[in-house]
C-alpha cells in the first residue's frame, strides 16, 4: 500500500498522508509519508506516540471517539515532549448518545484548542457526521468557529466504496464545496 501511494503521489504532485498505528512501523511509513496520521482509536497509544516525537515528520493527530479534549492535549503533548514540534489535531467527532449521526461532531473544541495550545486545528466533517449531506454545512460551521482547515473525504463512486461510502463527496460536490467556502473563509477573514 505505501508503494502504491508513491506511486499515486508521483502521479499527481500531491503529498502522501497515511495513518501509522504501530511504533514498530513508524520508521518505514516515514519513509513514504510526508504526514504521518495517528487515528482516533490509536490516540492514547503512548507507545507509538512517543516514536512519532523522535522523526522529523508533522504529524496528523485525530481525537479519539471518547478522548476528553485535555487527553487529546496530553496526547499531543507525548509527541511535542520527544521533540517534534509539527502536531496537528483533527476533531472527527466523539462518541455521545445521539443515533442521527455517525458521531457528535465537537464545534466548541475548537475555539478551546485554540487557546490552550498554539498548535493548528482542523476538523473532518466526514468522519464528524458520517453523512456527506452534512458536510457542508459542518465546514461553514468549523471555518466560523475558528478551524484552520478541513480534511473532507470524497470518492468517486460512494456507493460502491469500500469504506466510508456514505460520508464521502463526488468530486463535482466536492469541487462546489470549496467554491461555495470561498467567500466563507473571505468573510470570516481567513484564506484559503
Amino acid at each position: 500500500g505505501l508503494k502504491l501511494l508513491l506511486e499515486a503521489k508521483k502521479a499527481t504532485g500531491l503529498p502522501i498522508v497515511t495513518e501509522v498505528m504501530n511504533p514498530r512501523e513508524v520508521d518505514l511509513v516515514a519513509q513514504y509519508a510526508d504526514l504521518m496520521q495517528v487515528g482516533a482509536r490509536n490516540v492514547q497509544n503512548f507507545s507509538l506516540l512517543k516514536e512519532l516525537g523522535k522523526i522529523n515528520k508533522p504529524i496528523l493527530l485525530k481525537r479519539g471517539m471518547m478522548t476528553t479534549i485535555k487527553e487529546f492535549l496530553m496526547s499531543a503533548e507525548y509527541i511535542l515532549a520527544e521533540g517534534n514540534r509539527s502536531v496537528i489535531l483533527c476533531e472527527r467527532g466523539i462518541r455521545t448518545f445521539e443515533t442521527a449521526t455517525r458521531n457528535t461532531l465537537d464545534l466548541s473544541c475548537i475555539p478551546v484548542l485554540k487557546q490552550e495550545t498554539h498548535l493548528p486545528v482542523i476538523v473532518d466533517p466526514s468522519h464528524g457526521t458520517g453523512y456527506w449531506h452534512l458536510v457542508d454545512s459542518m465546514s461553514r460551521a468549523a471555518i466560523a468557529a475558528g478551524a484552520d482547515g478541513l480534511m473532507i473525504e470524497v470518492h468517486p463512486d460512494p456507493v460502491n466504496a469500500f469504506s466510508d461510502g456514505p460520508q464521502s463527496l463526488k468530486p463535482e460536490k466536492f469541487a462546489k464545496l470549496i467554491q461555495t467556502l470561498r467567500p466563507f473563509i473571505e468573510l470570516m477573514g481567513r484564506t484559503l
